[in-house]
């Protein structure tokens, strides 16, 4: 299995954190996204250790919340004692409902409306990552009428191709994020910054992609980012204490993925890092990574039932279930691989090549094509492997779905973090 929490049971089941899926399935009802919670904490401990050990002090993992956000995973982060990074009003408030505390709160985004801005200082965020001029403009407009001072580190793009699918490549000069180094945007932005009396710089951030299993990605935008701070040190006297390296770090989606020691590639970056310093004369800044992905996706898993095997002969064959694109649409946008199996035969072998289809009203509602099952009949349940990340914070009601409900497991017990939407709840906001 791709996963150490993933395990097949006497009975042929598959079983995820310790649990019989087909029957969480039959408790629950499907579709049905299960988290397994022992798994994050595993991971953020993973990343907030090796970070300690190797990084200058104060160095600190934030959760990034776009791969998962409810309520209840703010209080994981929250007990687990990292930062988080939001990147909407929605995501801050569900923080602040959750009594994260909000200090530890950056506010991403490359399109901050006013009243985006607003929200957040009322509500204590600690850090914006400001993505461009007219953005800085307005946080120092609105923080003076608050009466604030508002810490702020500014994104700026490295110009790295991490040769990861362009939809989730962020740092390359052309990017819709952050200010450009290479143009000579980013040192003129930084110098009108300095100017700005109601914010505070903090340092600066970037975020080359995602789903990346090597260290050279980083090490190299290290080195681009340090030669920049080096750069401003020079010009404007101003010493940088943070840097945001973002996230990006890969997971397995299937066999075919490389396993990844995180806190080894931690210690790959974190040894570039006091090396590039100690070349360009300066004190190490306490380093941001900004996890997501890496936290969460092989802690979730998506359970579903077959409702139909339909073989065309001569053709392929499809495997309908009762969800799809609605709760998952990472295949339709990026063709992302997913690992799926037969939970009721996961013993049997799977040499049954089908494409698995949803149930939404789209040619393009597939959540994998021409993938090899154990043979399933209407009313086994399918599981997709790995769908932490990216699964339930997409969701949509399209076709009028109602969203599953996210269910925890932790230490043999299990519990309900999100409910299951009713179609009332699906109604609920029309006039």
């Amino acid at each position: 299995m791709i996963c150490d929490n993933i395990s097949v049971n006497s009975k042929g089941h598959l079983t995820f954190a310790g649990f019989d899926t087909v029957e969480l399935a039959e408790k629950y009802g499907t579709p049905l996204y299960l988290m397994d919670e022992n798994k994050i904490r595993e991971h953020v401990r993973t990343y907030k250790n090796a970070m300690a050990e190797y990084l200058p002090e104060g160095s600190i993992p934030e959760f990034a919340s776009k791969a998962f956000s409810c309520k209840q995973i703010y209080r994981i982060m929250a007990e687990e004692g990292i930062d988080i990074d939001t990147v909407s009003c929605g995501e801050i408030f569900t923080a602040v409902q959750a009594d994260f505390p909000m200090e530890g709160c950056f506010f991403h985004g490359n399109n901050k409306t006013d009243a985006d801005i607003r929200f957040a200082m009322e509500n204590k965020v600690g850090f914006f990552v400001a993505d461009n001029g007219e953005e800085l403009l307005a946080i120092n407009k609105i923080a003076g009428e608050l009466g604030i001072k508002q810490n702020v580190l500014l994104r700026v793009t490295p110009g790295i191709d991490p040769h990861t699918h362009k939809k989730i490549s962020t740092g390359s000069v052309e990017s819709k994020f952050g200010v450009a180094i290479e143009t000579g945007q980013a040192k003129e932005l930084t110098e009108k910054l300095l100017r700005l009396e109601n914010i505070n710089l903090k340092g600066f951030h970037c975020h080359i992609g995602s789903q990346i299993f090597e260290s050279e990605p980083f090490i190299t935008a290290s080195k681009i980012m340090l030669e920049f701070i080096a750069d401003i040190k020079a010009s404007f006297g101003f010493v940088s204490e943070i840097l945001n390296l973002g996230g990006g770090f890969g997971v397995r989606y299937t066999e075919a993925d490389p396993v990844i020691n995180y806190a080894e590639k931690i210690r790959e970056v974190a040894d570039a890092l006091n090396k590039l310093c100690g070349e360009l004369n300066l004190t190490c800044p306490k380093i941001h990574m900004e996890p997501g992905r890496s936290l969460v996706a092989d802690a979730g898993m998506t359970l579903y039932t077959v409702g139909s095997v339909k073989e065309i002969k001569g053709y392929k064959n499809y495997v309908s279930i009762d969800g799809g694109m609605a709760d998952n649409p990472r295949y339709t946008l990026y063709e992302s691989p997913y690992t799926v199996i037969t939970a009721s035969k996961a013993d049997q072998k799977a040499d049954f090549v089908a494409t698995v289809a949803g149930r939404c009203c789209e040619s393009g509602d597939l959540i994998q094509e021409d993938v090899a099952l154990a043979k399933p009949d209407r009313g086994d349940i399918l599981a997709v492997l790995t769908t932490g990340a990216y699964n339930y914070s997409m969701a949509s009601n399209y076709n009028r779905i109602a969203r599953p409900p996210v269910v925890m497991l932790k230490d043999g017990a299990d519990y309900i973090a999100v409910k299951r939407e009713t179609l009332a709840d699906v109604c609920g906001l029309d006039i």
